[in-house]
């Protein structure tokens, strides 16, 4: 063979090598998508990404399934996907406590600015303080004096430290000024399973992991924790109008990606994201939780990335005036 021939060869197959990142870059996806929740499965994260999934399926061609890793307060789901390869291949769908863990986890092994590239914003999820369906206070009013009175020896449960439920405990136990005690669960799912058995007192959840629960009267609510009254709630007050003024508390979700990801692909998820919550049936479902979607200039990496780091700032005073830490 020429050398003329032997250089000719070898520049096709540099060229070949330069394209198949960009040529596999516009074939993606050509496999499975995983959708990692770091919660239980049932749970309100975990019904959120299910919805969002199912759509995102259909188009982008590819399966998007949801794979639950609970644990460490939802650091143990988010740490495999800052570690897994930035392909486009696995996701991360995360609520709140994404920007709670730096200040909760003093070993946190990952940095959440700096781990993953957002994809955008998904909803807001308002919350709601329930009980079991025979405690003793009958409206938010009789639920504060009760808390005065007997608030050391009433039981709070929680979805486990840096979860949504245990933040909004530590408001409510700040707003009423008292301390209960509190109860760790693997999940919101067990969680709501012994505030309808009846083995704890107190839950604050997500609606989307309470609505249900509320209207077939298996629980019993006292109030929503935002401004203005949820519509498929509409007979639950907010915790403005009972005296809650400092308890106020909206569970956002983003979608991530692994950092590194290429941008051609993460906007090839953003704009499956985007018309996953224009979607009617995911429109209708969350309206059914008590949620919508995010504005479609939400469901962006720029609003997710401004939005991740204000509530980084946010939550740093409020956890370490609270003295709350996990290893």
């Amino acid at each position: 063979m020429s050398n003329i021939l032997k250089g000719l060869l070898a520049s096709l197959g540099a060229l070949a090598a330069l394209a198949s990142p960009a040529l596999a870059q516009a074939d993606y996806p050509t496999q499975p998508i995983t959708m990692v929740v770091p919660f239980s499965a049932g749970g309100p994260t975990d019904t959120v990404a299910r919805l969002v999934a199912q759509v995102m399926s259909t188009e982008l061609g590819q399966q998007v399934l949801v794979q639950n890793v609970g644990g460490a307060g939802g650091t143990l789901g988010a740490g495999q996907v800052a570690n897994a390869k930035p392909d486009g291949y696995t996701l991360l769908l995360h609520h709140i406590g994404m920007s709670t863990a730096p200040t909760l986890y003093r070993n946190l092994a990952f940095d959440p600015l700096k781990a993953f590239a957002p994809i955008g914003l998904v909803t807001s999820v308002p919350m709601t303080i329930v009980a079991r369906k025979d405690f003793e206070p009958a409206d938010a009013a009789a639920l504060l004096a009760y808390l005065k009175e007997k608030g050391a020896d009433t039981t709070y449960a929680h979805a486990g430290i840096g979860s949504a439920s245990h933040l909004c405990g530590m408001l409510l136990q700040e707003a009423a000024g008292v301390q209960m005690i509190t109860v760790p669960y693997q999940g919101a799912a067990p969680a709501m399973t012994d505030i309808i058995g009846g083995q704890v007192d107190l839950l604050c959840d997500q609606t989307t992991n309470t609505t249900n629960q509320i209207k077939a009267g298996e629980v019993k609510a006292y109030a929503v924790t935002t401004p203005t009254r949820v519509a498929s709630l509409p007979d639950l007050p907010t915790t403005t109008e009972v005296g809650l003024d400092k308890l106020q508390i909206g569970v956002w979700h983003g979608l991530y990606a692994p950092a590194g990801t290429d941008p051609a692909i993460t906007a090839k998820l953003e704009a499956a994201l985007q018309k996953a919550l224009a979607n009617a049936t995911v429109v209708s479902r969350f309206a059914e939780l008590g949620t919508a979607p995010v504005p479609m200039d939400q469901a962006t990496p720029a609003a997710l990335t401004a939005e991740l780091t204000s509530q980084i700032e946010l939550w740093r005073p409020i956890i370490q005036a609270a003295g709350t830490y996990a290893d």
